[in-house]
Protein backbone atom coordinates (compact mmCIF):
# COMPACT_ATOMS: atom_id res chain seq x y z
CA UNK A 1 0.00 0.00 0.00
CA UNK A 2 2.95 2.30 0.83
CA UNK A 3 4.78 1.45 -2.42
CA UNK A 4 1.16 2.68 -4.41
CA UNK A 5 0.68 5.61 -2.55
CA UNK A 6 4.24 6.88 -3.14
CA UNK A 7 3.84 5.76 -7.07
CA UNK A 8 1.10 7.70 -7.29
CA UNK A 9 3.24 10.90 -6.31
CA UNK A 10 6.30 9.83 -8.38
CA UNK A 11 3.48 9.73 -11.24
CA UNK A 12 2.58 13.47 -10.21
CA UNK A 13 6.36 14.50 -10.86
CA UNK A 14 6.68 13.26 -13.63
CA UNK A 15 3.52 14.18 -15.74
CA UNK A 16 4.73 17.58 -14.28
CA UNK A 17 8.17 17.60 -15.34
CA UNK A 18 8.12 15.27 -18.12
CA UNK A 19 7.51 17.87 -21.12
CA UNK A 20 10.20 20.74 -19.69
CA UNK A 21 12.58 17.83 -19.77
CA UNK A 22 11.69 16.49 -22.98
CA UNK A 23 11.97 20.25 -24.69
CA UNK A 24 15.12 21.29 -22.60
CA UNK A 25 16.74 17.69 -24.24
CA UNK A 26 15.77 18.70 -27.62
CA UNK A 27 16.87 22.15 -27.43
CA UNK A 28 20.67 20.90 -26.57
CA UNK A 29 20.28 18.42 -29.44
CA UNK A 30 20.52 15.31 -27.00
CA UNK A 31 17.41 13.49 -29.10
CA UNK A 32 19.06 13.36 -31.85
CA UNK A 33 18.75 15.24 -35.42
CA UNK A 34 16.08 13.07 -36.36
CA UNK A 35 13.99 14.12 -33.60
CA UNK A 36 11.15 16.32 -33.94
CA UNK A 37 8.68 19.16 -32.11
CA UNK A 38 5.47 16.74 -32.73
CA UNK A 39 6.67 14.23 -31.07
CA UNK A 40 8.57 15.88 -28.60
CA UNK A 41 5.38 17.58 -27.51
CA UNK A 42 3.03 14.78 -27.22
CA UNK A 43 2.74 15.27 -23.62
CA UNK A 44 1.49 18.54 -24.35
CA UNK A 45 -1.18 17.51 -26.64
CA UNK A 46 -2.36 14.92 -24.34
CA UNK A 47 -2.68 18.13 -21.79
CA UNK A 48 -4.33 20.00 -24.46
CA UNK A 49 -6.76 17.37 -24.89
CA UNK A 50 -7.77 16.44 -21.28
CA UNK A 51 -8.46 20.74 -21.04
CA UNK A 52 -10.38 20.65 -24.25
CA UNK A 53 -12.53 17.63 -23.11
CA UNK A 54 -13.19 20.03 -19.85
CA UNK A 55 -14.14 23.17 -21.74
CA UNK A 56 -16.64 20.71 -24.10
CA UNK A 57 -18.11 18.95 -21.25
CA UNK A 58 -19.03 23.22 -19.09
CA UNK A 59 -20.39 24.19 -22.60
CA UNK A 60 -22.86 20.71 -22.56
CA UNK A 61 -23.32 21.47 -18.61
CA UNK A 62 -26.08 23.54 -19.92
CA UNK A 63 -27.75 27.25 -18.15
CA UNK A 64 -27.55 26.55 -14.02
CA UNK A 65 -30.03 25.99 -12.19
CA UNK A 66 -31.60 28.08 -9.70
CA UNK A 67 -31.59 27.57 -5.92
CA UNK A 68 -34.48 27.08 -4.26
CA UNK A 69 -33.77 29.55 -1.39
CA UNK A 70 -32.49 32.53 -4.31
CA UNK A 71 -36.10 34.26 -5.91
CA UNK A 72 -36.04 34.22 -9.56
CA UNK A 73 -35.83 38.30 -9.85
CA UNK A 74 -32.37 37.75 -7.81
CA UNK A 75 -30.77 34.75 -9.62
CA UNK A 76 -28.19 35.82 -12.32
CA UNK A 77 -26.05 32.61 -13.84
CA UNK A 78 -22.78 33.12 -12.12
CA UNK A 79 -21.48 31.10 -15.17
CA UNK A 80 -23.05 32.50 -18.61
CA UNK A 81 -22.65 30.62 -21.64
CA UNK A 82 -20.82 33.31 -23.57
CA UNK A 83 -18.51 33.26 -20.91
CA UNK A 84 -17.73 29.35 -21.33
CA UNK A 85 -17.53 30.41 -24.65
CA UNK A 86 -15.05 32.54 -24.93
CA UNK A 87 -13.19 30.35 -22.56
CA UNK A 88 -13.07 27.71 -25.44
CA UNK A 89 -12.05 30.42 -27.60
CA UNK A 90 -8.86 31.34 -25.93
CA UNK A 91 -8.09 27.80 -25.06
CA UNK A 92 -8.51 27.37 -28.42
CA UNK A 93 -6.35 30.03 -29.84
CA UNK A 94 -3.75 28.70 -27.06
CA UNK A 95 -3.43 24.96 -28.48
CA UNK A 96 -3.74 26.73 -32.57
CA UNK A 97 -0.54 28.37 -31.54
CA UNK A 98 1.08 25.37 -30.15
CA UNK A 99 0.21 23.37 -33.28
CA UNK A 100 1.86 26.38 -35.79
CA UNK A 101 4.67 26.29 -33.61
CA UNK A 102 5.47 22.90 -33.58
CA UNK A 103 5.13 22.72 -37.19
CA UNK A 104 7.43 25.86 -37.94
CA UNK A 105 10.26 24.60 -35.51
CA UNK A 106 10.19 21.17 -38.03
CA UNK A 107 9.94 23.04 -40.75
CA UNK A 108 6.82 21.37 -41.97
CA UNK A 109 5.34 24.79 -43.10
CA UNK A 110 6.83 27.83 -44.30
CA UNK A 111 5.82 30.96 -42.75
CA UNK A 112 6.78 34.04 -41.47
CA UNK A 113 6.97 34.43 -37.49
CA UNK A 114 4.28 37.11 -37.56
CA UNK A 115 1.97 34.50 -38.90
CA UNK A 116 2.36 32.05 -36.73
CA UNK A 117 1.97 34.60 -33.42
CA UNK A 118 -1.52 35.74 -34.76
CA UNK A 119 -3.63 33.15 -32.47
CA UNK A 120 -1.52 34.83 -29.56
CA UNK A 121 -2.16 38.01 -30.75
CA UNK A 122 -5.95 37.25 -30.84
CA UNK A 123 -5.43 35.25 -27.65
CA UNK A 124 -3.92 38.18 -25.64
CA UNK A 125 -6.38 40.98 -27.04
CA UNK A 126 -9.64 38.89 -25.59
CA UNK A 127 -7.68 38.86 -22.28
CA UNK A 128 -7.10 42.23 -22.58
CA UNK A 129 -10.98 43.00 -23.20
CA UNK A 130 -11.67 41.32 -20.01
CA UNK A 131 -9.30 43.40 -17.89
CA UNK A 132 -10.19 46.48 -19.05
CA UNK A 133 -13.77 45.93 -18.69
CA UNK A 134 -13.33 44.46 -14.91
CA UNK A 135 -10.81 47.66 -14.30
CA UNK A 136 -13.16 50.18 -15.53
CA UNK A 137 -16.62 48.90 -13.41
CA UNK A 138 -17.82 50.92 -10.94
CA UNK A 139 -18.57 49.80 -7.37
CA UNK A 140 -21.79 50.50 -6.50
CA UNK A 141 -24.33 49.87 -3.78
CA UNK A 142 -27.86 49.00 -4.70
CA UNK A 143 -29.19 51.99 -4.45
CA UNK A 144 -26.94 54.07 -6.59
CA UNK A 145 -27.35 51.04 -9.53
CA UNK A 146 -31.35 51.47 -9.18
CA UNK A 147 -30.78 55.22 -9.50
CA UNK A 148 -28.35 54.73 -12.55
CA UNK A 149 -30.68 52.58 -14.31
CA UNK A 150 -33.46 54.42 -13.53
CA UNK A 151 -35.41 51.23 -12.44
CA UNK A 152 -36.06 48.75 -10.14
CA UNK A 153 -33.73 45.78 -9.96
CA UNK A 154 -36.41 43.17 -9.81
CA UNK A 155 -38.46 45.41 -12.73
CA UNK A 156 -34.54 44.16 -14.88
CA UNK A 157 -34.79 41.08 -17.85
CA UNK A 158 -32.19 38.63 -17.65
CA UNK A 159 -30.24 39.86 -20.38
CA UNK A 160 -30.27 43.46 -18.79
CA UNK A 161 -29.17 41.90 -15.52
CA UNK A 162 -26.40 40.22 -17.65
CA UNK A 163 -25.52 43.73 -19.03
CA UNK A 164 -25.51 45.43 -15.29
CA UNK A 165 -22.81 43.26 -14.17
CA UNK A 166 -20.30 43.88 -17.31
CA UNK A 167 -20.62 47.50 -15.85
CA UNK A 168 -21.27 47.25 -12.14
CA UNK A 169 -19.92 45.89 -9.33
CA UNK A 170 -23.13 45.65 -6.81
CA UNK A 171 -21.92 45.52 -2.95
CA UNK A 172 -24.23 46.12 -0.10
CA UNK A 173 -22.58 49.59 1.15
CA UNK A 174 -19.25 50.79 0.65
CA UNK A 175 -17.62 49.83 3.52
CA UNK A 176 -16.63 46.54 4.78
CA UNK A 177 -14.97 43.54 3.83
CA UNK A 178 -17.04 42.78 0.60
CA UNK A 179 -16.51 46.66 -0.77
CA UNK A 180 -12.73 45.61 0.18
CA UNK A 181 -12.82 42.79 -1.84
CA UNK A 182 -14.71 44.75 -4.38
CA UNK A 183 -11.92 46.99 -4.60
CA UNK A 184 -9.24 44.82 -4.68
CA UNK A 185 -10.57 42.90 -7.77
CA UNK A 186 -10.54 46.10 -10.01
CA UNK A 187 -7.15 46.69 -9.07
CA UNK A 188 -5.64 43.28 -9.71
CA UNK A 189 -7.18 43.73 -13.10
CA UNK A 190 -5.32 46.81 -13.12
CA UNK A 191 -2.38 45.11 -12.67
CA UNK A 192 -3.14 41.90 -15.22
CA UNK A 193 -3.45 44.95 -18.16
CA UNK A 194 -0.22 45.74 -17.47
CA UNK A 195 0.74 42.43 -17.81
CA UNK A 196 -0.71 41.85 -20.83
CA UNK A 197 0.83 44.84 -22.27
CA UNK A 198 4.52 43.95 -21.35
CA UNK A 199 4.10 40.29 -23.27
CA UNK A 200 1.98 42.22 -26.71
CA UNK A 201 5.21 44.53 -26.46
CA UNK A 202 7.85 41.18 -25.79
CA UNK A 203 5.71 39.29 -28.62
CA UNK A 204 5.92 42.06 -31.10
CA UNK A 205 9.88 42.65 -30.07
CA UNK A 206 10.19 38.87 -30.39
CA UNK A 207 8.71 38.37 -34.10
CA UNK A 208 10.28 41.61 -35.46
CA UNK A 209 13.73 40.42 -33.91
CA UNK A 210 12.90 36.97 -36.01
CA UNK A 211 11.31 38.07 -39.11
CA UNK A 212 13.27 41.30 -39.92
CA UNK A 213 16.71 40.04 -38.79
CA UNK A 214 17.42 43.19 -36.44
CA UNK A 215 19.88 41.26 -34.58
CA UNK A 216 18.65 42.78 -31.35
CA UNK A 217 20.38 41.21 -28.10
CA UNK A 218 18.01 39.78 -26.35
CA UNK A 219 18.58 41.32 -23.16
CA UNK A 220 16.81 44.32 -24.85
CA UNK A 221 14.03 42.07 -26.56
CA UNK A 222 12.97 41.29 -22.67
CA UNK A 223 13.43 44.63 -21.51
CA UNK A 224 9.54 44.93 -21.56
CA UNK A 225 9.71 41.76 -19.12
CA UNK A 226 11.59 43.42 -16.69
CA UNK A 227 9.67 46.80 -16.53
CA UNK A 228 6.83 44.24 -15.83
CA UNK A 229 8.43 42.80 -12.83
CA UNK A 230 9.47 45.86 -11.56
CA UNK A 231 5.82 47.35 -11.96
CA UNK A 232 4.69 44.54 -10.19
CA UNK A 233 6.92 44.81 -6.93
CA UNK A 234 5.73 48.89 -7.06
CA UNK A 235 1.95 47.86 -6.88
CA UNK A 236 2.98 45.68 -4.30
CA UNK A 237 4.85 47.92 -2.21
CA UNK A 238 2.49 50.46 -2.93
CA UNK A 239 -0.54 48.93 -2.01
CA UNK A 240 1.23 48.30 1.12
CA UNK A 241 1.86 52.15 2.21
CA UNK A 242 -1.42 52.25 1.12
CA UNK A 243 -3.21 50.01 3.63
CA UNK A 244 -0.51 50.54 6.69
CA UNK A 245 -1.95 54.66 5.75
CA UNK A 246 -5.33 53.50 6.48
CA UNK A 247 -4.99 51.72 8.91
CA UNK A 248 -3.06 54.44 10.48
CA UNK A 249 -6.08 57.25 10.11
CA UNK A 250 -7.95 55.15 11.98
CA UNK A 251 -6.31 54.01 14.59
CA UNK A 252 -2.92 56.62 14.60
CA UNK A 253 -1.46 55.73 18.58
CA UNK A 254 -1.14 51.58 17.32
CA UNK A 255 0.87 53.03 14.53
CA UNK A 256 3.17 55.52 16.22
CA UNK A 257 1.69 58.57 14.98
CA UNK A 258 -0.45 61.66 17.26
CA UNK A 259 -3.98 61.57 17.52
CA UNK A 260 -5.46 64.02 15.78
CA UNK A 261 -2.95 64.61 12.94
CA UNK A 262 -3.25 62.33 10.22
CA UNK A 263 -0.43 60.64 7.94
CA UNK A 264 0.98 63.51 5.36
CA UNK A 265 0.39 65.99 8.43
CA UNK A 266 2.80 63.59 10.56
CA UNK A 267 4.74 63.33 7.83
CA UNK A 268 5.22 67.50 7.40
CA UNK A 269 6.12 67.75 11.47
CA UNK A 270 8.41 65.23 10.97
CA UNK A 271 10.55 66.68 8.37
CA UNK A 272 9.97 70.19 9.21
CA UNK A 273 11.13 70.60 12.89
CA UNK A 274 10.91 74.62 12.33
CA UNK A 275 6.89 74.02 13.08
CA UNK A 276 6.34 75.13 16.31
CA UNK A 277 4.10 72.76 18.88
CA UNK A 278 1.52 75.01 19.90
CA UNK A 279 0.73 74.97 16.05
CA UNK A 280 0.53 71.29 15.88
CA UNK A 281 -1.82 71.13 18.62
CA UNK A 282 -4.04 73.65 16.62
CA UNK A 283 -4.37 70.95 13.79
CA UNK A 284 -7.64 69.33 14.22
CA UNK A 285 -8.17 70.46 17.65
CA UNK A 286 -12.00 69.70 17.05
CA UNK A 287 -11.73 66.43 16.06
CA UNK A 288 -11.32 63.58 18.91
CA UNK A 289 -9.34 60.47 18.19
CA UNK A 290 -11.72 58.02 18.40
CA UNK A 291 -11.22 54.81 20.07
CA UNK A 292 -11.41 51.84 18.75
CA UNK A 293 -12.03 48.30 20.07
CA UNK A 294 -9.49 45.61 20.76
CA UNK A 295 -11.24 43.75 18.38
CA UNK A 296 -11.10 46.20 15.29
CA UNK A 297 -7.32 46.97 16.25
CA UNK A 298 -5.62 43.36 16.46
CA UNK A 299 -7.61 43.19 12.81
CA UNK A 300 -6.48 46.54 11.28
CA UNK A 301 -2.86 44.91 12.31
CA UNK A 302 -3.70 41.38 10.94
CA UNK A 303 -4.73 43.74 7.75
CA UNK A 304 -1.16 45.20 7.48
CA UNK A 305 0.68 42.44 8.57
CA UNK A 306 -1.37 40.44 5.23
CA UNK A 307 -0.37 43.29 2.75
CA UNK A 308 3.62 43.00 4.10
CA UNK A 309 3.49 39.32 3.63
CA UNK A 310 2.33 39.93 0.26
CA UNK A 311 4.60 42.71 -1.25
CA UNK A 312 7.55 40.74 0.44
CA UNK A 313 6.37 37.36 -1.24
CA UNK A 314 5.58 39.29 -4.30
CA UNK A 315 8.80 40.81 -4.28
CA UNK A 316 10.58 37.38 -4.21
CA UNK A 317 8.81 35.64 -6.42
CA UNK A 318 9.40 38.46 -9.37
CA UNK A 319 13.48 37.75 -7.72
CA UNK A 320 13.26 34.32 -8.51
CA UNK A 321 11.35 35.32 -12.15
CA UNK A 322 13.59 37.55 -13.34
CA UNK A 323 16.87 35.10 -12.19
CA UNK A 324 15.08 32.02 -14.29
CA UNK A 325 14.61 34.66 -17.21
CA UNK A 326 18.31 35.25 -16.98
CA UNK A 327 18.86 31.91 -17.37
CA UNK A 328 17.33 31.75 -20.27
CA UNK A 329 18.21 34.42 -21.86
CA UNK A 330 21.80 33.84 -21.32
CA UNK A 331 21.41 30.43 -23.29
CA UNK A 332 19.51 32.56 -26.24
CA UNK A 333 22.45 34.62 -26.37
CA UNK A 334 25.46 31.34 -26.34
CA UNK A 335 26.16 30.38 -23.16
CA UNK A 336 27.69 27.08 -22.57
CA UNK A 337 25.40 25.11 -20.19
CA UNK A 338 22.60 22.82 -20.68
CA UNK A 339 19.14 24.10 -21.06
CA UNK A 340 18.55 21.87 -17.91
CA UNK A 341 20.23 24.73 -15.72
CA UNK A 342 17.30 26.64 -16.44
CA UNK A 343 14.89 24.24 -14.86
CA UNK A 344 17.23 23.12 -12.51
CA UNK A 345 15.34 25.21 -9.25
CA UNK A 346 11.94 23.31 -10.28
CA UNK A 347 13.24 20.02 -10.75
CA UNK A 348 15.28 20.39 -7.21
CA UNK A 349 12.10 22.06 -5.43
CA UNK A 350 10.01 18.85 -6.73
CA UNK A 351 12.61 16.62 -5.81
CA UNK A 352 13.61 17.74 -2.27
CA UNK A 353 9.02 17.43 -1.95
CA UNK A 354 9.10 13.89 -3.24
CA UNK A 355 12.14 12.80 -0.65
CA UNK A 356 10.08 14.26 1.97
CA UNK A 357 6.65 12.87 1.04
CA UNK A 358 9.11 9.69 0.81
CA UNK A 359 10.44 9.75 4.38
CA UNK A 360 6.82 10.01 5.70
CA UNK A 361 4.99 7.34 3.93
CA UNK A 362 8.03 4.79 4.59
CA UNK A 363 9.98 6.12 7.65
CA UNK A 364 6.54 5.79 10.18
CA UNK A 365 6.02 2.47 11.64
CA UNK A 366 3.11 0.62 11.11
CA UNK A 367 0.53 0.62 13.28
CA UNK A 368 -0.69 -2.40 15.22
CA UNK A 369 -4.21 -3.16 15.47
CA UNK A 370 -3.70 -6.12 18.28
CA UNK A 371 -1.33 -3.53 20.23
CA UNK A 372 -2.64 -2.90 23.63
CA UNK A 373 -5.39 -5.56 24.22
CA UNK A 374 -3.45 -7.85 26.11
CA UNK A 375 -3.04 -4.90 28.45
CA UNK A 376 -5.88 -3.86 28.11
CA UNK A 377 -7.38 -8.07 29.02
CA UNK A 378 -4.56 -7.90 31.59
CA UNK A 379 -6.25 -4.94 33.14
CA UNK A 380 -9.60 -6.51 33.02
CA UNK A 381 -8.99 -9.63 34.38
CA UNK A 382 -7.53 -7.87 38.03
CA UNK A 383 -10.60 -5.68 37.95
CA UNK A 384 -13.05 -8.67 37.68
CA UNK A 385 -11.07 -10.47 40.15
CA UNK A 386 -10.98 -7.71 42.68
CA UNK A 387 -14.31 -7.48 42.42
CA UNK A 388 -15.34 -11.27 42.59
CA UNK A 389 -16.74 -11.52 38.70
CA UNK A 390 -15.20 -13.59 36.08
CA UNK A 391 -12.11 -13.34 33.38
CA UNK A 392 -11.43 -12.80 30.48
CA UNK A 393 -9.77 -15.20 28.21
CA UNK A 394 -8.27 -14.93 24.34
CA UNK A 395 -8.94 -18.04 22.52
CA UNK A 396 -6.11 -19.16 19.57
CA UNK A 397 -8.79 -17.75 16.82
CA UNK A 398 -8.81 -14.50 18.49
CA UNK A 399 -12.35 -14.55 20.05
CA UNK A 400 -12.24 -12.97 23.10
CA UNK A 401 -13.77 -15.77 26.36
CA UNK A 402 -15.59 -14.70 29.24
CA UNK A 403 -14.98 -17.19 32.26
CA UNK A 404 -18.10 -16.68 35.01
CA UNK A 405 -17.09 -17.04 38.38
CA UNK A 406 -17.45 -19.52 40.93
CA UNK A 407 -20.40 -19.56 42.63
CA UNK A 408 -20.69 -19.21 46.45
CA UNK A 409 -22.68 -21.42 48.62
CA UNK A 410 -24.23 -20.95 51.51
CA UNK A 411 -26.05 -24.44 53.16
CA UNK A 412 -29.73 -23.60 54.07
CA UNK A 413 -30.11 -25.62 57.63
CA UNK A 414 -32.56 -28.72 57.35
CA UNK A 415 -35.32 -29.62 59.27
CA UNK A 416 -33.11 -31.53 61.65
CA UNK A 417 -30.95 -29.25 62.61
CA UNK A 418 -27.53 -31.13 60.64
CA UNK A 419 -25.78 -29.43 57.63
CA UNK A 420 -27.40 -30.46 54.18
CA UNK A 421 -24.82 -31.17 52.18
CA UNK A 422 -26.72 -31.39 48.96
CA UNK A 423 -25.01 -29.64 45.81
CA UNK A 424 -26.59 -28.40 42.24
CA UNK A 425 -24.60 -28.87 39.27
CA UNK A 426 -24.20 -26.59 36.15
CA UNK A 427 -25.79 -27.70 32.90
CA UNK A 428 -24.42 -24.92 30.37
CA UNK A 429 -28.26 -25.45 28.76
CA UNK A 430 -30.31 -25.57 31.76
CA UNK A 431 -28.74 -23.37 33.90
CA UNK A 432 -28.07 -24.55 37.70
CA UNK A 433 -29.68 -27.90 38.15
CA UNK A 434 -30.61 -28.92 41.99
CA UNK A 435 -31.43 -32.67 43.27
CA UNK A 436 -34.77 -33.70 42.44
CA UNK A 437 -36.07 -34.13 45.86
CA UNK A 438 -35.19 -30.52 46.75
CA UNK A 439 -38.03 -28.48 46.42
CA UNK A 440 -36.42 -25.17 47.26
CA UNK A 441 -32.84 -24.22 45.78
CA UNK A 442 -30.45 -22.87 48.72
CA UNK A 443 -29.28 -19.50 48.51
CA UNK A 444 -25.60 -18.69 46.62
CA UNK A 445 -24.02 -15.35 47.61
CA UNK A 446 -21.54 -13.30 46.11
CA UNK A 447 -20.06 -11.98 48.67
CA UNK A 448 -18.32 -9.10 46.66
CA UNK A 449 -20.87 -7.96 44.04
CA UNK A 450 -24.65 -7.69 43.68
CA UNK A 451 -25.25 -8.59 40.31
CA UNK A 452 -26.69 -11.72 39.93
CA UNK A 453 -24.73 -14.88 38.51
CA UNK A 454 -24.22 -15.17 34.47
CA UNK A 455 -26.22 -17.50 33.29
CA UNK A 456 -23.43 -19.20 30.65
CA UNK A 457 -20.79 -20.29 31.45
CA UNK A 458 -18.53 -18.64 28.41
CA UNK A 459 -19.12 -15.47 26.43
CA UNK A 460 -17.71 -14.28 23.07
CA UNK A 461 -17.14 -10.82 23.50
CA UNK A 462 -16.31 -10.08 19.72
Amino acid sequence: DRSKIFAIFLAIYIAVFLLPILVCLMTDGALGGDAKWVAVLIPLWVYDAFIFFYHSRVIMMGPIKKPEHISEEEWVDPLPMWKRVMATIRFGLLALFEVLLALRMDGTIVASWSIIFIPIYLWEAIGLRKKVMLASMSIVTHDELELAIGKKWADCSTSEKEAIHRRFIVVPTKEGTIYEQACKLRDEAKGDIIRILARAIFTVLLVLNLDLGLDLNYWIVFLPIWAMAFCIVGAAFRTFAETQAEAAKRDPVSFGLSPGIDVEQQATTEGDSSIPYAKMDEVNKDEQPQTLPDEEKEELKAKVMHSAYRAVGTCFSQCFLIFILCLLVGKIEGAGYSSLVIISPFLAFGGIILCCLACTIFCISEVDENAGLSDFHTTVNQAAASAGYGATETTSNGNTIYTPPAPVQQNAPNSGGAEDTKESTWDPERGQVWPAEQSVPPTFVDSNAEASLVPNDSYDLD
